[in-house]
C-alpha cells in the first residue's frame, strides 16, 4: 500500500434487541442487526446515529460501534 493512502481505521456497527439494559447480552443473536463497516468513526457513528434514532421507541434495543481496526492490530496506539 502507498505512504499516500489514507488509513483505515474500520469500525462495525451492529445492534438488536437486549435481554435486560444491565448488560450488553443479545435477546435472539440470530436477530442481530448488522449495519456494516464503515472506513472511520465519523461515517460509523452517522450510521449508528440513525439506527438508534430508528429504534427509539423500543428501549431494549441497542446499537453499538465495535472498533475493529483495534482488534486487527492490537498494539496500534489509540487516537488522541
Amino acid at each position: 500500500m502507498p505512504d499516500s493512502a489514507p488509513q483505515q481505521l474500520l469500525h462495525l456497527v451492529i445492534g438488536g434487541e437486549l435481554v435486560d439494559l444491565e448488560h450488553n447480552t443479545f435477546k435472539n443473536l440470530d436477530d442481530v442487526d448488522i449495519v456494516g463497516i464503515y472506513p472511520n468513526y465519523a461515517t460509523a457513528h452517522a450510521a449508528w446515529r440513525a439506527k438508534a434514532q430508528s429504534t427509539v421507541d423500543n428501549a431494549q434495543m441497542r446499537y453499538f460501534i465495535v472498533h475493529l481496526h483495534r482488534l486487527l492490530d492490537p498494539n496500534q496506539e489509540p487516537a488522541r
